[in-house]
């Protein structure tokens, strides 16, 4: 690192939780961080100068970037306009064109086709009778997802033998969507991947990620190993070297009976990761910087044997600030509370599996009361 970079500045196109995270892990090492983002109550705002702008205004971003040494984002779905804006005047990871195939589903589906990742089976749907005949295809047994913007269960519909397409395409009112089989599978799991631009690679352990409404609620670290687990890690390994990523990319998956279906990926810091902050050697956030600097990756290690997160959907517990019982941590994001929203999370640490179930335990309780 330069003189000029020995405290370098790090913008990050966004304001949530996760760029928030990003700068907690980061201020230790003595960077700085500038966060830009359309809302002016956005939570990385509590921990770092927040520029509150559209991201179409390009005077804006011209300020923002010449602020910053490196640029990232907090979540996949910032306009590739302005990350390519930004990207012609200084340093950013990933590239745009990641998050530009990451924001199309149909995109995205075709790129693991053509690296023969398996995938459930889909259709693209552009209009009424594209759906009738998706449906039809996929035995009336799926899901329509929007091509661009759906995340969190958002822009998805179930599709049963029950359901009225008509009144359904016009619900949605037309637009891009794919329409993917339903899977039948074992578990989700996801594989939390950190590269640098040396193409130095490693892999934090396996994620085990239970969901509710499209939502994650609870991931579980170490997955117990299967015949699938090495499976994971090589397709995970081949999209980061395909692409030429930089930081941290998560490849979420499913487990069936006869092997690996790959879901989709995020080219971010991911919610299935947080436990790492706790629970790894090098949380995926401080892995996520040293990437995109050039920096030597931290170890991915556990640093006990054991880990979980939990998610607070909704609500803050009431106990969060009145209770603290050793290997159990607690995060509160600063963001207002509403349905559906993510507010904070839990993170359990322990030796051994016993101990780590009689913790998770321990805090059901706790945020019970």
């Amino acid at each position: 690192m330069t003189e000029k970079t020995l405290f370098p500045t790090i913008g990050i196109l966004g304001g949530g939780q996760l760029a928030q995270m990003l700068a907690l892990d980061g201020y230790p090492l003595g960077f700085r961080f500038v966060f830009f983002d359309p809302t002016a109550d956005a939570c990385a705002g509590l921990v770092g100068d927040l520029m509150v702008a559209d991201y179409s205004n390009e005077m804006a971003l011209e300020e923002f970037a010449q602020k910053c040494d490196f640029v990232t984002y907090d979540f996949e779905n910032v306009p590739v306009e302005a990350a390519e804006f930004v990207a012609k005047r200084t340093s950013i990871f990933p590239h745009p064109k990641v998050l530009e195939i990451a924001q199309d589903r149909l995109k995205e589906k075709l790129l693991f086709k053509s690296l023969s990742i398996p995938i459930a089976d889909f259709h693209n749907v552009d209009s009424y009778s594209e759906l009738v005949f998706a449906a039809k295809s996929c035995g009336n047994n799926g899901f329509l997802k929007t091509r661009r913007l759906g995340y969190d269960g958002k822009g998805q519909h179930r599709i049963t033998e029950n359901t009225n397409l008509k009144e359904l395409w016009k619900e949605v009112q037309g637009g891009s969507f794919v329409l993917e089989h339903a899977v039948d599978f074992v578990r989700e799991i996801s594989v939390i991947v950190v590269r640098n631009a040396q193409a130095e690679i490693k892999f934090y352990e396996l994620c085990e990620n239970k969901h509710k409404n499209g939502i994650l609620t609870t991931t579980l670290v170490p997955a117990n190993p299967s015949s699938a687990s090495g499976k994971a890690l090589e397709y995970a390994q081949k999209i980061a070297n395909t692409l030429s990523y930089v930081g941290v990319l998560v490849i979420e998956m499913f487990e069936t009976q006869d092997g690996l279906l790959i879901n989709e990926m995020a080219p971010r810091v991911h919610n299935s990761g947080h436990w790492s902050i706790e629970g790894a050697v090098t949380s995926q956030f401080e892995n996520h910087l040293r990437a995109g600097m050039g920096l030597a990756l931290g170890s991915t290690q556990m640093s006990l044997g054991y880990s979980a997160m939990i998610n607070w959907i909704g609500e803050i517990p009431k106990i969060a600030l009145n209770t603290k019982e050793k290997g159990i941590y607690w995060h509160i994001y600063g963001k207002q509370e509403r349905k559906g929203r993510k507010v904070g999370h839990s993170t359990v640490v322990a030796d051994n599996a016993e101990d780590l179930h009689e913790k998770v335990v321990k805090l059901a309780e706790l945020l019970t009361k």
